[in-house]
């Protein structure tokens, strides 16, 4: 095939590329290139238009956007997808080994929060949040605790389920109907204070609103802490 050759030459993707066997090297040659990885943690939980992927990553030019879904393209990373009327929009979504990469993800996320260095003032969308979530939940708490969980951030709505093998989250379109649980805030970092920092919302501001049972309420905040800090 035409990409096997070139990706030998090192000259397809980026031009940088290791001389190294070492898979995780190679690892790095696919995915390490500036944004590529913000650009797959964007379409973790499903497919998303080119333009809601670009309104989460502002900074992100729109043509290095294009380069990067391309080239993602070419690896068999992300592909392309039609969603059915009346919606109709072309949006672009990870294949089956891409999604594959949501462990790796959360070994980066729970390895990088280690550093001291690490500063959560910074922006964070919402899609973000809901990797965070997923990876930061403790399992061994769940125990037999099941539970439906709306989280409104912004004008982005998730539905997640709570059971013993973890969280799952998914995009609710318009919003989630009858959940046990609601969160609400008008930003991802609204969510931080209570759920990492172990603030009440009114110790955070009231700027994330909670409905539900406070006791279900407590023991899903619970459910979620960060790794110690490296040398601690």
């Amino acid at each position: 095939m035409k990409l096997k050759k070139e990706t030998k030459t090192g000259e397809f993707l980026h031009g940088k590329w290791y001389g190294d066997a070492c898979a995780a090297a190679f690892g790095m040659e696919l995915i390490g290139e500036r944004w590529t990885l913000l650009v797959i943690r964007e379409l973790m939980l499903g497919g998303r238009r080119f333009s809601d992927i670009r309104a989460s990553l502002p900074v992100l030019s729109a043509k290095t956007l294009t380069e990067r879904l391309e080239t993602l393209r070419s690896l068999g990373i992300v592909e392309r997808a039609q969603l059915p009327p009346p919606v109709s929009a072309q949006v672009y979504q990870l294949t089956e080994w891409g999604r594959g990469l949501e462990p790796v993800l959360q070994a980066l996320v729970r390895w990088s929060l280690r550093s001291p260095l690490y500063d959560p003032s910074l922006p964070l969308t919402p899609v973000s949040l809901m990797l965070s979530m997923r990876t930061l939940i403790d399992r061994a708490k769940i125990g037999d605790l099941e539970l439906w969980v709306a989280f409104d951030v912004g004008d982005q709505h998730f539905a997640g389920r709570v059971r013993h093998d973890g969280l799952s989250v998914h995009p609710a379109g318009d919003g989630m109907m009858s959940p046990d649980i609601r969160f609400s805030a008008e930003s991802a970092s609204d969510f931080l204070p209570v759920f990492y920092g172990k603030k009440s919302a009114g110790e955070a501001g009231n700027r994330l609103k909670v409905t539900g049972d406070p006791a279900l309420v407590q023991r899903f905040i619970d459910l979620f802490a960060l790794p110690l800090k490296a040398g601690s």
